[in-house]
């Protein structure tokens, strides 16, 4: 063999494993989308990713992300929803808001999507059925509004009977407009007082908090919404402020200064539906993975909260929780 053949021999082979590497297929990308705000990454992500882990992904090493989040606006979530299939992502995990979940839907019927939310899939119209999803849908409920008039029934355990209860809800979420006309017929049932106030944006809620105040009310419940998540530090700077106690959906509401919190787990919902992504990723059918509902729920009382607002709260609820913050 002549010396000018072996060279080229010898290059040639030297573009073999090259030629291997650019055949690899491509990554697959995940499009994250939220209803949330990049503030709460921390609170969102870690039990994603751990989900994610357990399937077999790393975030960087064989799956890479799309970030989207509404900010707590929801008119934003169409084009992002719209941005992230014009990406021709893998998989959307629209991640915390029934908002989310259903932008993601109409704006894809191909491309796979987990929700992780709070509210009934099926009467959103995400799913036909819990144990068979058809199409491209699937995803994890905390179920937060069913759980709506038992909060009820703590904040009148917190005041005397005769007390009116107040309610914040958000008129851009169906969910949440749910959980206050299921508190409404609750209160009209049982002859307690009631009224609600529509919140969706940060600059209403002083002007709320000032109505309750005007109208004397005596206990708030707070709807399972993402926007009253995010925006938990500045409810529970409001709550202080007109001495409200104040019962929430969110354990992270509770421990951010808020009275009580009755609920399932986010973070468990969020590890769920990084699990239900990875295996989608490898190829399993939506249709296959029925929607996960949560088994337990969790009553949290903050008794610095209680002490600060000069509660005593009841023996009959501090009997009940299951954690208390002391």
């Amino acid at each position: 063999m002549r010396r000018r053949e072996f060279v080229g021999l010898l290059g040639g082979a030297a573009i073999w494993p090259r030629a291997a590497h650019a055949q690899q297929p491509p990554m697959p990308v995940i499009g994250f989308l939220s209803s949330l705000a990049l503030r709460d990454l921390n609170f969102v992500t870690p039990a994603f990713h751990e989900g994610l882990n357990g399937a077999g992904f790393v975030e960087g090493r064989n799956v890479s992300i799309e970030y989207r989040w509404a900010e707590g606006d929801y008119s934003r979530l169409s084009a992002l929803s719209a941005d992230l299939v014009g990406r021709n992502v893998t998989v959307i995990a629209a991640i915390s808001g029934t908002p989310a979940a259903l932008a993601a839907k109409a704006a894809t019927t191909n491309i796979p999507i987990v929700f992780a939310i709070g509210g009934d899939p099926i009467t959103a119209g995400l799913v036909s059925s819990l144990g068979h999803p058809s199409g491209n849908v699937t995803g994890v409920s905390f179920y937060n509004t069913a759980l709506v008039t038992k909060r009820l029934e703590l904040a009148r355990e917190l005041v005397a009977k005769e007390s009116i209860v107040g309610m914040l809800v958000n008129p851009e979420n169906p969910p949440s407009v749910a959980e206050g006309t299921a508190v409404q017929e609750a209160a009209a049932t049982n002859g307690t007082p009631f009224q609600i106030f529509n919140v969706s944006a940060q600059n209403q809620m002083d002007d709320a908090f000032a109505a309750m105040a005007q109208n004397r009310i005596g206990v708030l419940v707070v709807s399972s919404d993402p926007f009253f998540f995010t925006e938990r530090v500045k409810l529970v700077v409001s709550m202080a402020r007109h001495a409200l106690p104040t019962v929430f959906a969110d354990r992270e509401q509770a421990e951010a200064g808020g009275l009580i919190s009755y609920g399932a787990s986010r973070v468990d919902a969020y590890r769920q539906a990084g699990e239900y992504v990875g295996r989608i990723i490898k190829g399993t059918k939506p249709s296959e993975l029925p929607v996960i509902l949560p088994t337990k729920f969790h009553l949290l009382i903050n008794l610095k909260t209680a002490k600060s607002l000069h509660i005593d709260i009841p023996a009959t609820v501090l009997s009940r929780a299951d954690e208390v913050i002391e």
